[in-house]
């Protein structure tokens, strides 16, 4: 009864403080401001992403949104405020990938990672700073979205990815977003989706150059590029070409807009396309795959 209650004070209150404003898209729509959503969360003692996920069911955006709406309406960021997606790595990929799903309003996410930030982080994961040289990457990368998003609920795991424990870490994710450097790790993040049903977002990158595609459960997947998982393999290019700041940047705002088309089922996923991304030609280019 109490928690019906509670609920029921949380509808009016946004109700009463909703006011009208225009979006980018021409729209004007019913908007609650960030301080009353988290004067709401604190009189009725329910989370900021209740509150915000009411709010969107009654049609009233919260402020933070606003600029979301025009792509993908009032119902896509429900979908995503509802949604839970996992990300594995927190490095360059990982780390611009967990910044970006914050911002969108991805309800829930899974951070797993086993590392601590270094010195040649610093180049180009978003998550590293000078003065968090030493500290857990999941640790960072949980207090960095708490700062940019306190609706954003975050569930870190400090622990490397196996197949032992994919399954458990993943379960619950309606996406999973790669950050990871090694071969043997993708193949069980694969898996593991496959089990699990849950479509995967391939991303890597050396140099320059990247890739990515989206494999759901049955898709051909990553056999097609690199045939079966093999120790000569566990490193790719990037060994050699290094990683600079701009192309994970580049990749993982590309598998962040993949997550995205999953969740809100707005756009066509790259299912059974390789996009080859090369920056210092200026080339994208899309490589079909077959069985």
């Amino acid at each position: 009864m109490e928690e019906r209650k509670s609920d029921q004070d949380t509808a009016r209150r946004i109700a009463e403080s909703a006011e009208l404003q225009l979006a980018p898209d021409g729209e004007r729509y019913p908007v609650i401001d960030l301080k009353t959503t988290l004067s709401i969360s604190l009189e009725n003692r329910v989370s900021m992403r209740h509150v915000e996920t009411t709010a969107l069911q009654q049609g009233v955006v919260p402020c933070r949104y606003l600029r979301n709406i025009g792509t993908i309406g009032v119902d896509g960021q429900l979908k995503l405020l509802e949604s839970t997606v996992a990300i594995v790595g927190a490095g360059g990929l990982g780390g611009t990938a967990i910044e970006l799903l914050a911002r969108l309003g991805a309800g829930h996410l899974i951070i797993i990672d086993d590392g601590r930030f270094a010195d040649h982080n610093l180049n180009r994961q978003l998550m590293s700073a000078q003065d968090n040289v030493g500290e857990r990457k999941v640790t960072v990368a949980a207090s960095r979205v708490s700062k940019v998003n306190c609706a954003v609920e975050v569930t870190a795991f400090g622990e490397r990815l196996t197949n032992d424990n994919a399954s458990r870490l993943l379960r619950g994710a309606r996406a999973v977003v790669d950050g990871l450097d090694n071969l043997s790790s993708r193949f069980a993040v694969e898996h593991a989706c496959r089990d699990l049903g849950i479509p995967y977002v391939y991303g890597t990158i050396a140099g320059f150059c990247g890739q990515l595609m989206t494999i759901y459960p049955g898709d051909p997947g990553l056999s097609c590029i690199y045939g079966s998982c093999r120790a000569d393999l566990e490193q790719g290019m990037e060994s050699a070409t290094g990683n600079p700041a701009t192309t994970p940047a580049l990749v993982a705002a590309l598998q962040v807009q993949e997550s995205v088309k999953i969740i809100t089922g707005i756009g066509t996923p790259l299912r059974n396309r390789v996009l080859m991304v090369d920056v210092a030609h200026g080339t994208f280019d899309t490589l079909e795959l077959t069985r």
